[in-house]
């Protein structure tokens, strides 16, 4: 149950960030709900290769090539959604960003504290 709330809020700050950044469209609430369960599966599958291969870019930025990495994670899920646009790298970025923050804040206020 906890992983639907988490994919659920995921796909709701998407979709309200799609309407406040202008460099991200999706078409509807669906697409957000397909992107995060995309998210979920890059997260789970191709992040973990990532985060290993640059390894020594993101020890040597001090953290920073993580942005980048998850950057790329939306570029990747903008790839293989065809309702979704990203409008270029940066858009992505502080789209990555902005998400990450915001869906911990929100699964923040939804966790039941185990």
């Amino acid at each position: 149950m906890n992983l639907i709330i988490r994919l659920f809020v995921t796909a709701i700050v998407a979709y309200l960030l799609t309407k406040i950044l202008p460099g991200v469209h999706f078409e509807g609430f669906s697409t957000a709900i397909i992107f995060a369960i995309v998210l979920g599966v890059l997260n789970l599958i191709v992040k973990p290769v990532l985060g290993l291969l640059g390894l020594p870019l993101t020890i040597i930025t001090l953290g920073l090539f993580a942005l980048v990495i998850n950057a790329v994670i939306i570029l990747i899920a903008d790839y293989f959604i065809d309702s979704m646009v990203v409008d270029g790298f940066w858009w992505a970025l502080i789209f990555s960003v902005l998400l990450s923050i915001f869906t911990s804040l929100a699964n923040s206020l939804f966790s039941d504290g185990d």
